[in-house]
This record gives structure tokens, C-alpha cells and sequence, in this order.
């Protein structure tokens, strides 16, 4: 599981990524609001971890511009503030759950291992437009239809599903779908193949088109009228 953690208190920030790592996560570290906004533009996390005090943009501003975007990725807020306004606050902007600082390890891991298992809970059934999809059975119906595809094509298709509505990259997909992290040759044109299989499966002579080429970045999943 890949985790975003956005503090700037680099001691903060260190013991975090270090302490994440020994329970198994992999941490990112984000030591400001600018550089955490856009590592959430660019990249896929599984949960975030927002500290609200920033210098430059701050966490409400990544948190409210997140869930604007359709970003449903779970957000565990930090925060020194500890009235009942300030987490009423974080929780109407979008956040799922709020911890105090200061606050025990220990605690920290048990509130994203529980925000992790609600997010698997709740991402059993995706559905964009006319497509469906069991993760489980691992299946997919185009308007109420099964289509047949590949395990590539699925896991293609489930991670845009996942990302529906936002911009998926090249880049991306090379990390979290084909799990390559050191090849030196790109592996554009292999995607670009499998995206071409995958769209003449789901769009071709369909009533609503689902992927979407987004020239110089990538690709979108949503859901348009032929």
C-alpha cells in the first residue's frame, strides 16, 4: 500500500516514513502544501496522511481542491488543533478521519490500516457510465453485458476505474499496473497497444465512450455520449 504523507516538520515527516515502512507501507514524503498537491496530480496513493498547518497551500486547500477533482482517496488529517469547529472543519472539507497531534504511533497505524480496509470495502464494485465492475469476481459488464478480457486489460481497466475522472499517465501506469520500476526502455507503445485492445472492447459502436486519450499525458476514464 502506497501512502502520501504531507508535513512539514521534517522530523515529523522522517519519523512517519520510518516508522509506515516497518508496518509494511510504502511512504512518500511531501515536506510542503505545493509539493503534496502536485505528487497527488501526478502519482496514485492509497491513503493520504494531511497535516491542515502548511507553508504555501494549505492542507484544507489540498483537501476541499482533492474532493472538487472527484478524488475519493482516503485522507487521515493531522492537526494541533483540537476544538470541536477545527475538526468539524476538516471533516465537512472532505476528510475521513482526524488525529491530534500530539499523537501515539501506534494509534496512527490502527486509524489507516481501519481507513484502508474501508476503502477495499468500498471499491468491491466500480461503475463509470455503462461499465461494471466486480474486483472480486472479477468481472465486467458493458451495459449490462459480460465482456471478455484479458488479465492485463482488467487490471488496465480496473486501475483507470479506480482513477475515474482524473488524469492517469503513462508514467503511472508503467508503476502501478505493469509494476516495472527500473526499465530503462519505455514502455509507451506497449500501453498504447493495450489501450487500443482495451478501447475497441469497451467503446467501439457503444453508445457512451469511456477512454479518453489526453494528448502529451495520458488517459481519462469518464463517461461521454458517443
Amino acid at each position: 500500500m502506497r501512502i502520501l504523507v504531507v508535513e512539514d516538520e521534517p522530523k515529523v515527516a522522517g519519523a512517519l516514513k520510518e516508522g509506515l515502512e516497518q508496518e509494511g507501507f510504502e511512504a512518500v514524503l511531501a515536506l510542503t502544501g505545493e509539493d503534496g498537491f502536485f505528487r497527488l496530480h501526478d502519482e496514485s496513493f492509497d491513503l493520504v496522511i494531511l497535516d491542515l498547518m502548511l507553508p504555501g497551500r494549505g492542507g484544507l486547500e489540498i483537501l476541499k481542491t482533492m474532493r472538487a477533482r472527484g478524488h475519493e482517496t482516503p485522507v487521515l488529517v493531522l492537526t494541533a488543533r483540537d476544538t470541536v469547529e477545527d475538526r468539524v472543519t476538516g471533516l465537512d472539507a472532505g476528510a475521513d478521519d482526524y488525529l491530534v497531534k500530539p499523537f501515539a504511533f501506534a494509534e496512527l497505524v490502527a486509524r489507516v490500516r481501519a481507513l484502508l480496509r474501508r476503502g477495499a470495502t468500498d471499491e468491491t464494485h466500480l461503475r463509470v457510465g455503462e461499465l461494471e465492475m466486480d474486483r472480486l469476481a472479477r468481472t465486467v459488464l458493458l451495459d449490462g453485458e459480460a465482456i471478455d478480457l484479458t488479465l492485463r486489460e482488467f487490471e488496465l481497466l480496473e486501475f483507470l476505474m479506480r482513477h475515474a475522472g482524473r488524469v492517469v499517465s503513462r508514467e503511472m501506469l508503467v508503476r502501478d499496473v505493469w509494476k516495472e520500476t527500473a526499465r530503462v526502455t519505455p514502455l509507451d507503445n506497449v500501453i498504447d497497444v493495450h489501450i487500443a485492445r482495451l478501447r475497441r472492447k469497451v467503446d467501439h459502436g457503444a453508445r457512451v465512450r469511456h477512454i479518453h486519450t489526453v494528448r502529451g499525458v495520458g488517459f481519462i476514464l469518464r463517461a461521454e455520449d458517443a
